[in-house]
């Protein structure tokens, strides 16, 4: 009998037998075996999932991207003309060319970098939907009208002037379409990280409450923007004003109104799952414009200049901003 079952034993298979000789059951109740541990690959994407995105960042990886990407590239502008054209007085060797050329390399680079150094999320995306082109087509909208026509209510009533040697449409230099774009693309992304980052801390209140933070942080950013861009300038002499302490205080808070609409209006583009296309970027910031122009009217009709304006530099009442009056 004993041969019996050693000589069945001997024909278990020997990985069986090791496990019996160990105390483990060959019987249908065996322990399940441990499984392997999973690739570097696999652990690395378990990692992915469970990390928490930071509130201050964007859901969509391509406008995270396009956030970081005109984030960084704001020192290199500012150095420019911040740190090196205004403090070490080059304007005063500037020609209307060498205007056009600081606005020319302070934007293209906004349009160019991107082309060649693309974003992860942007790999498989078509130029039209990344991010980084709705952005740039939304500020230039934006921009344009702003300069174009609403610089006006600046020399209007705000008292201001350019003085400085450039080319010109429509009375405003070239190099100042230039230089919004790329200031307004700055302003427009530091808006977008700290309204993000307030909407999510604010998500647990109510409504009223929600809506009420928001409104007053716009506001507070919109101003302290305004008068920083007003502050940041005062050292170039070629941007005048009738009264600059005004223009600091008074004149901020009119400025201040451009971002009062744009900065929550900008903030939505492809802020939720739902996309947007380039032609509806565009209305939109269109739509923008034409707010913030009525908004600069009513003041220019309701309240007037804030300083006394020269009879030659005046608009006529019923008209607008850029139809003056001429005697």
């Amino acid at each position: 009998q004993y041969l019996k079952q050693q000589s069945s034993f001997d024909r278990v298979p020997r990985r069986q037998r090791d496990r019996a000789m160990a105390g483990e059951s060959l019987g249908p109740r065996a322990r399940p075996t441990v499984p392997s541990p999973p690739d570097a690959a696999a652990r690395r994407a378990a990692a992915g999932k469970g990390k928490k995105r930071s509130a201050w960042l964007a859901a969509d990886g391509s406008k995270r991207w396009g956030e970081a990407f005109f984030l960084l590239y704001t020192p290199f502008w500012l150095t420019l003309c911040l740190g090196l054209v205004v403090p070490f007085k080059l304007y005063e060797r500037f020609t209307e060319l060498e205007y056009l050329v600081i606005g020319l390399v302070s934007a293209v680079p906004a349009f160019l970098i991107p082309l060649f150094l693309v974003g992860k999320a942007d790999n498989n995306r078509s130029l039209k939907d990344r991010y980084w082109v709705k952005a740039n087509v939304w500020i230039m909208v934006f921009s344009y009208v702003g300069n174009y026509f609403l610089t006006h209510y600046f020399f209007t009533v705000l008292g201001a002037s350019y003085t400085f040697p450039s080319w010109r449409m429509n009375n405003v230099p070239h190099t100042t379409f230039l230089l919004t774009h790329a200031c307004f693309l700055f302003y427009h992304m530091a808006s977008n990280i700290t309204l993000r980052k307030l909407r999510h801390s604010t998500a647990n209140l109510s409504m009223s409450l929600q809506w009420l933070f928001e409104v007053a942080w716009i506001l507070a950013l919109a101003y302290f923007i305004a008068y920083l861009e007003t502050l940041a300038i005062s050292n170039f002499p070629y941007y005048e004003f009738i009264d600059r302490d005004i223009m600091y205080t008074v004149g901020s808070l009119f400025y201040a109104l451009y971002f009062l609409v744009s900065f929550p209006m900008f903030s939505r583009i492809d802020e939720k799952a739902e996309k947007w296309s380039l032609s509806r970027v565009a209305i939109d910031a269109l739509g923008a414009a034409m707010l913030v122009t009525i908004i600069l009217d009513l003041w220019r009709i309701f309240l007037g200049p804030i300083v006394p304006i020269p009879e030659s530099r005046q608009c006529a009442q019923p008209g607008l901003a850029w139809f003056q009056v001429h005697t």
